[in-house]
């Protein structure tokens, strides 16, 4: 009989082999918050269920507590949440002694619902809508990230300033300069893989300093916690070699941007729901109307793809970020890329995600639209040839957070899917960011103005 990962846990528990147990929500940010537990205290009091604080689910980047949310507020006091383990997420973490950790569902404290609008519970909302229409999806991510010279701390001392990536040109598909920069991307891989998170590969991007770590295709929700894992082991692995990763979308104006593509296909009883070898492309009409929901309500859904002022830098002509909502066969300027044409493998990839995306939101968002597609019968237009950005005619997505943030306030498609509440709670974080951003006076303004206005 195969051990159940609980039993696991309990043998290395026992064994001396674990000592220490992470055990985390994923905030509205994409990341990994939570306690770490002595080991046996976890299996003795907390495996069923643990508490946190209620404002983690209404902070920004740097944990301030902003007005404007109904959850949760100063006025209401800040309670709790309960914490419960989902064991099946429970894995070893082995660029830290003795650790393992696990991934929590966030309940209300008093009735034991589930929080509609923590990231997880997000997704799982879109995944069930899937599967009463008889579909699972089927999600893959790229992360794009830059590596930079110095610790965190170094560079936060140096209040951010002469950054240096580790590369010093271009390192796409590049393995002479890739080979040099091994000292991260070797444990990083190797400790993924040995967390039991399926790594494909890691290749060098298109500029300097620039890494790509590619992940196995799966299930969605799978794909969102080892996403998000991996984002956070990519973090510490890279400290602990002396280095800094960064998921910033836009670290410097002339450099190129970091992505986080998405990649989509529906299954039906464990076959390609988009593929149909008797229609062009092998593309199956279903494909069609959930392609065709993607592009109708792209700015509908951007925010949660782009989710801050920055993200929205990366998008500019010839950096192989989108700016038009179109669909191509294999084209890397267009906003949805149809991936292998022809093929049982064929699938839609998402290029309008940043690095900074939180997977959960990024992929319900494309779910819910996809579904919408589906529900609607929408038709799918002939796809974009040639360079996209030169389409006149073509969709554009969002330019600012701004505009991303009202085009989020009036989507229908995604109240009637996800809920006023949800829809209202991440506005109200966009417009944070929006309202700390137009605060700051910046270094361009400064050095703009300060003799010549």
């Amino acid at each position: 009989m195969t051990e159940s990962k609980h039993d696991a846990l309990i043998r290395q528990v026992e064994e001396g082999e674990v000592d220490t147990v992470l055990v985390c929500l994923v905030d509205m940010q994409g990341r990994l918050m939570g306690k770490r537990f002595h080991a046996r205290n976890f299996l003795d009091h907390a495996i069923r269920e643990t508490h946190c604080c209620n404002y983690l689910l209404a902070t920004d980047l740097e944990m301030a507590t902003p007005d404007g949310y109904r959850a949760t507020s100063w006025e209401h006091g800040y309670g709790d949440y309960v914490m419960r383990p989902d064991l099946s997420t429970l894995r070893p973490v082995p660029w830290l002694d003795k650790t393992v950790l696990v991934l929590c569902d966030l309940l209300d404290h008093h009735h034991h619902a589930p929080v509609p609008h923590s990231p997880r519970q997000i997704l799982k909302a879109q995944v069930d809508r899937l599967a009463t229409l008889g579909f699972d999806a089927m999600m893959a991510t790229e992360l794009e990230f830059f590596l930079f010279e110095g610790t965190p701390d170094d560079i936060r001392k140096a209040g951010f300033r002469d950054l240096k990536p580790i590369g010093g040109y271009n390192q796409d598909y590049g393995i002479l300069q890739t080979t040099r920069e091994e000292f991260v991307m070797q444990p990083l891989r190797n400790n993924l893989f040995a967390a039991g998170i399926e790594v494909e590969c890691t290749k060098g991007e298109a500029e300097a300093g620039q890494e790509e770590l590619n992940l196995r295709y799966g299930p969605a929700m799978l794909c969102a916690d080892q996403h998000t894992i991996a984002k956070h082991a990519t973090k510490e692995i890279a400290a602990q070699q002396g280095v800094t990763a960064t998921f910033l979308p836009k670290w410097q104006h002339d450099k190129v941007g970091s992505a986080s593509h998405v990649h989509c296909s529906l299954f039906k009883d464990g076959q390609n729901a988009f593929y149909d070898a008797d229609r062009p492309h092998a593309k199956s009409e279903l494909m069609d109307h959930f392609v065709a929901g993607l592009i109708k309500y792209a700015p509908d859904y951007t925010a949660f793809l782009a989710p801050y002022v920055n993200s929205y830098k990366r998008f500019r002509k010839g950096t192989f970020a989108p700016t038009k909502t179109v669909w191509s066969v294999d084209n890397r300027t267009a906003g949805f890329r149809m991936c292998g044409e022809g093929t049982k493998g064929v699938r839609i990839e998402c290029r309008i995600g940043g690095s900074d995306m939180n997977p959960y939101l990024a992929q319900a968002a494309l779910l819910a639209a996809g579904i919408a597609g589906i529900e609607e019968g929408l038709t799918l237009q002939p796809p974009a040839r040639g360079d996209a950005y030169g389409d006149a005619g073509a969709g554009e997505i969002p330019t600012s957070l701004r505009d991303a943030t009202e085009t989020l306030r009036g989507s229908a498609m995604l109240r009637a899917a996800m809920g006023d509440d949800v829809v209202d709670h991440y506005t109200r974080a966009a417009e944070v960011e929006q309202e700390a951003f137009d605060a700051v006076v910046t270094d361009w303004e400064i050095a703009r103005g300060f003799e010549r206005c």
